[in-house]
């Protein structure tokens, strides 16, 4: 092996290990779940039937439609919170913008199924909120359905379009602004005539997040949706009825999810590409300060929308300490939620902790190696196995956990029950973070350090782990801490993979939340975003330290 090293490189082995992870967790996953489309779950036999029945079918296509109409509808709604908030933080002095931005960052951050409970908390049937608007006379449409379903995903996935909007309306040349109102140009017309078609390409990057994200949430519609179906809430459905043959159906929608996440990629890029625009930034924008009614509309709607988006955290915290009788909350506050957890999920505490951490430490190792291959050592193959690592970020987590359970529950490898196959799922769904992380802050260091130790006589990798890695560590820490934040709150994929050992707290919470034990989901995910939250701040606070280098 150190013969085949020493005659090959070091580079090439970490980019035959790159290619080994992309087939064996990404790709043969995938051709699992396409091998078992093909097959009729009773008659075992090979055809397409199982797609004439999603096609031909009211069921499976009223579903698939739901699905669009939602994630279209969340992701409307994200952009209409997204931009007015991107603008008037960027162009005008709105007080506490900092707090802001980490406000709204840390309601992305959080898993959007405890949104989903904390509406129906505040607007379910007997929601504090809605009875006590309905003793005034205001009559709320109910959040069970589709319009609880926008509503959450809409106020969770907005950051999106508010951070990559932030930065694209930064990048605007002044003088264009300027110009155009010395020709006379109202603000509003400035600002769709010339602003918004120079952050159209960061609107629509936002945008696409927030519906690839929507098309794949298991939780929200599982939770407040009633009997409103999605593809991802009919996947797991279909797979837990077909749990003692094979997942046919199941996996045919799971293919549907695949290629409608991969065609809103495509038709992203075609809108993006069919208009370019371009600015010299000679002259950064300025922020004005309003005045009078103009201020306080730039201030009421900032922290308007940014407290909608953080209510619910603040909803699910108050009623962890809610006293509880069983299922049923108690009048005054105490600790007997806390109490309960303590006796019956340590276990899933303990999980969730440890298959992260581990998660994230091979993430660490694996995408730092693979990311200075991608930036340093560009050809064919390197460029296909940056695509087929990427290939996670439009995977549904319902489908990837019904791709590794039918992948890796049969010889030669089975993992299937084991705490294994939930953290190789973690390690694989956000791998493509500290890559991405990697590469990102490898194009800012100079090549010809690592060259200069090379020609001094230290072999490629001494002279990557004693110049590069060290300049690299403030992304490697930024894209370890996303990873870590998404992994713990993870919910799609092990739902599906877990069992009684290796529960998690997003499944115990969610399951919770199922069968009305509110005070109890409350307090683990109390629990939860207090652990969120701290890995946020160290993450800020070390992008301080190193001169907001994330």
């Amino acid at each position: 092996m150190l013969n085949w090293i020493r005659q090959h490189g070091f580079w090439t082995l970490i980019t035959l290990l790159g290619f080994l992870i992309a087939l064996v967790l990404i790709l043969f996953p995938l051709f699992s779940i396409l091998r078992e489309s093909f097959f009729d779950a009773d008659t075992e036999a090979l055809g397409l039937g199982n797609y004439v029945t999603f096609f031909g079918t009211p069921y499976y296509m009223r579903s698939l439609l739901n699905s669009l109409m939602v994630s279209i509808g969340g992701t409307i709604g994200a952009i209409i919170l997204g931009v007015p908030l991107a603008f008037f933080t960027t162009r005008y002095r709105v007080y506490g913008t900092a707090a802001l931005s980490s406000l709204a960052t840390l309601a992305l951050l959080t898993p959007p199924f405890l949104g989903a409970y904390a509406w129906i908390v505040m607007l379910g049937r007997n929601g504090f909120l809605r009875v006590t608007l309905e003793s005034v006379g205001i009559i709320l449409p109910t959040i069970y359905g589709p319009f609880g379903i926008v509503l959450v995903f809409a106020l969770q996935y907005y950051p999106f379009v508010f951070l990559l909007t932030s930065s694209g309306l930064q990048t605007v040349d002044r003088s264009l602004e300027e110009a155009a109102s010395n020709l006379g140009a109202t603000p509003f017309g400035r600002f769709f005539k010339v602003t918004m078609p120079l952050v159209i390409p960061s609107i629509t990057s936002g945008g696409l997040l927030a519906f690839m994200l929507s098309l794949a949430n298991f939780g929200t519609p599982q939770i407040i949706g009633g009997r409103y179906r999605v593809l991802p809430t009919m996947a797991y459905n279909m797979y837990t009825s077909e749990i003692a043959r094979r997942p046919a159906m199941a996996s045919t929608i799971s293919i549907v999810l695949v290629l409608a996440a991969t065609a809103a990629i495509f038709l992203q890029r075609y809108a993006a590409g069919r208009r370019k625009y371009t600015s010299m930034l000679l002259n950064r924008p300025v922020v004005h300060r309003l005045k009078g009614i103009k201020n306080f509309v730039a201030h009421l709607i900032s922290y308007g929308i940014v407290f909608m988006s953080t209510l619910p955290i603040a909803v699910v915290i108050i009623f962890a300490f809610r006293n509880t009788r069983g299922p049923v909350f108690a009048p005054g506050f105490g600790l007997d939620s806390f109490r309960q957890i303590s006796r019956e999920v340590p276990r899933a505490i303990a999980n969730s902790f440890s298959f992260s951490i581990i998660a994230v430490v091979l993430i660490i190792v694996i995408g730092t190696l693979v990311g200075f291959v991608l930036s340093r050592r560009q050809n064919a193959a390197n460029k296909i196995l940056d695509s087929l690592l990427m290939t996670p970020y439009m995977i549904p987590g319902t489908v990837m956990g019904i791709g590794f359970i039918t992948a890796f529950n049969r010889p030669p490898l089975i993992l299937y029950g084991t705490a294994m196959i939930i953290i190789l799922a973690y390690f694989v769904r956000r791998l493509p973070y500290t890559v991405r992380s990697a590469v990102s802050i490898l194009q800012q260091i100079d090549p010809a350090l690592e060259d200069a130790g090379v020609s001094l006589g230290a072999p490629p990798a001494r002279a990557f782990r004693k110049i590069a890695l060290p300049l690299m560590v403030p992304g490697i820490i930024s894209g370890a801490v996303l990873s870590w934040i998404t992994s713990i709150n993870e919910l799609s994929a092990s739902v599906l993979l877990y069992v009684g050992g290796t529960v998690t707290m997003p499944v115990r919470i969610y399951a919770w939340i199922v069968h009305g034990y509110f005070g109890p989901a409350s307090a683990l995910a109390t629990i939860l975003l207090a652990a969120t939250g701290l890995a946020l701040f160290m993450l800020n606070a070390f992008g301080r330290g190193k001169r907001d280098i994330v």
